[in-house]
């Protein structure tokens, strides 16, 4: 059962490398509910993922093949439920120039829906400065 979710966030790492939105998204349930890094608060439904994702890929530059990967990996699992944690790695050019070089912090969610692993929440963050209201956006494990 861990194998599989490693081998489903391998997958999904790799479409994102790729700015496959389907790919992507394939490990989520439609009643997904996603609590991202940048507002608002909550998306609710795979749909609500999807159009997340096209348009934080619209943000890279055409020609960039971004870097994409989850490090410090664990997955939790029994029959039916799941969940895993780590920190997600995003290295890329944007189109007006800059480079986007961060990692932040992810949790999800799985529920064996039939025989597939499917995400049912997913939670993704930043530590932020307390004095100054700010996301701590360099930091690294």
């Amino acid at each position: 059962m861990m194998e599989q979710i490693k081998s489903l966030i391998a997958a999904q790492c790799e479409a994102i490398r790729n700015k496959d939105v389907a790919g992507a998204t394939r490990n989520y349930a439609e009643e997904v509910l996603l609590f991202d890094i940048v507002g608002p608060l909550q998306h609710k439904g795979a749909d609500a993922v999807r159009k997340r994702l096209k348009e934080w890929f619209g943000t890279f530059d055409d020609n960039a093949q971004p870097g994409f990967e989850t490090v410090d990996l664990s997955v939790h699992a029994d029959n039916n439920l799941g969940f895993s944690y780590g920190f997600n790695h995003i290295s890329t050019k944007l189109k007006t120039g800059d480079t986007l070089d961060m990692f932040w912090r992810e949790t999800l969610c799985w529920e064996k829906q039939g025989s597939q692993w499917k995400i049912v929440s997913a939670h993704s963050s930043v530590p932020f400065d307390v004095k100054s209201g700010k996301g701590q956006m360099g930091l690294k494990p």
